[in-house]
């Protein structure tokens, strides 16, 4: 995907991904198109690394997740970079959904 790429691993029976948005990346300019939702329909549950990510759920509640933080998305969200620093996350809970498009 434009500014971003998930690399995903299958362990024990499961699939972890490692996401890294570029700055400038956000879901609704650069995934929308590919996955053809309004929002993001991939649950996430991640440890962020590095850089600042802010969310858009679909009630309109907004936040940011930044380095150290484990965050859980649930489906129906936007999301884009904060910042000139690249996000980096590891992501338990939305992997599969990923490597279905793999």
């Amino acid at each position: 995907m434009p500014l971003g790429r998930a690399e995903v691993i299958e362990i024990g029976g499961g699939k972890v991904m490692r996401m890294t948005l570029q700055p400038g990346w956000r879901w609704s300019e650069h995934v929308k198109p590919i996955a053809g939702t309004e929002l993001c329909e991939a649950p996430h549950f991640q440890y962020s690394i590095s850089g600042r990510i802010g969310v858009r759920m679909a009630d309109g509640t907004e936040f940011e997740v930044g380095p150290g933080e484990v965050s859980m998305l649930e489906s129906g969200h936007d999301a884009w970079v904060v910042g000139d620093e690249p996000v980096v996350a590891i992501d338990w809970g939305g992997a599969h959904v990923w490597a279905k498009h793999d």
